[in-house]
């Protein structure tokens, strides 16, 4: 059910009801399934995109490039463990090529604080030989979500 995996993804919200009349199914074969996917390990989570540049949360983004040497026999394993178990890491991915072997999200209250995170916690992790960090000044688009119309800027337009 391809299609119930995709509206479920875009909008979390919507009920088991909603799925069935979109999906022409029964309800309780839609409440099957999403019970099935839950347990399998297919539906991980339902989250809500917050554009927090509207609130009064005061956050900073980064992206963390990490390049490492492999353990042996665990290969990338133990080290993207020690490194996702941290609360500051929002995503972690494993690259397939490029000067880096790990990208990783983060978040912090300052950028002081990204920069003590890197410091303090991640460059000291054994294997771990070099790191660049990136931080995000503004998010046009994440998970799919676009965060409303940007300003055009007009000083080229003479």
């Amino acid at each position: 059910m391809y299609k119930l995996l995709k509206l479920i993804e875009d909008d979390a919200t919507l009920t088991h009801e909603q799925l069935a009349l979109m999906l022409s199914k029964e309800v309780g074969d839609i409440k099957s399934a999403i019970d099935k996917y839950e347990r399998d390990g297919v539906i991980l989570g339902r989250k809500t995109v917050i554009n927090w540049d509207k609130t009064d949360s005061e956050t900073v983004n980064a992206i963390i490039e990490v390049k490492v040497t492999p353990q042996r026999d665990r290969g990338f394993d133990r080290i993207a463990e020690k490194i996702y178990n941290y609360p500051e890491v929002k995503s972690l991915y494993l690259m397939s090529s490029g000067g880096f072997d790990f990208t990783l999200l983060i978040e912090g209250k300052t950028m002081k604080e990204v920069a003590l995170f890197v410091t303090q916690k991640l460059a000291p992790i054994d294997s771990v030989t070099a790191t660049a960090t990136h931080f995000v000044l503004r998010k046009y688009k994440d998970k799919g979500v676009v965060y409303g119309i940007s300003e055009i800027d007009e000083r080229g337009n003479e």
